[in-house]
């Protein structure tokens, strides 16, 4: 499996939104962008479920995900292709109220809905390109 520079661990700690790459039925690419974590060896993203990359997904686990530094974009940029490996909800509101500190510096989420569950959901790189 490969693993993630030190330089690549720093760009993915930072507020940059990420570029998420499913694919739909039909084999095109759907792109979302997210706020993205990492635990160090793997990429993690909340979402809740309904949404159109939650059911892509859930049907094909293959994924691509692009994050780059707005203000160097072609020095500073990590590109992963990986596998979703696991979706699960234990943990999922602490997690979205995480991702709200590091890119809004609210402690709490305000885009949550009370209708919708929210989701981890934990992508294994199979390959990592970037600086």
């Amino acid at each position: 499996m490969p693993s993630f520079t030190p330089n690549q661990l720093e760009l993915l700690s930072e507020p940059h939104v990420a570029q998420f790459v499913t694919l739909m039925d039909d084999g095109s690419p759907q792109i979302s962008p997210v706020w993205i974590d990492t635990d160090g060896l793997n990429l993690l993203i909340n979402t809740a479920t309904g949404r159109l990359k939650t059911n892509n997904i859930e049907r094909d686990s293959r994924v691509a995900v692009a994050v780059f530094d707005p203000q160097d974009p072609y020095s500073r940029v990590v590109n992963v292709t990986g596998i979703v490996t696991d979706i699960t909800t234990s943990g999922a509101i602490e997690h979205i109220n995480k991702l709200s500190q590091k890119y809004t510096g609210q402690a709490t989420y305000q885009g949550h809905n009370n209708k919708e569950e929210r989701l981890i959901v934990t992508i294994k790189p199979t390959r990592i390109t970037g600086n």
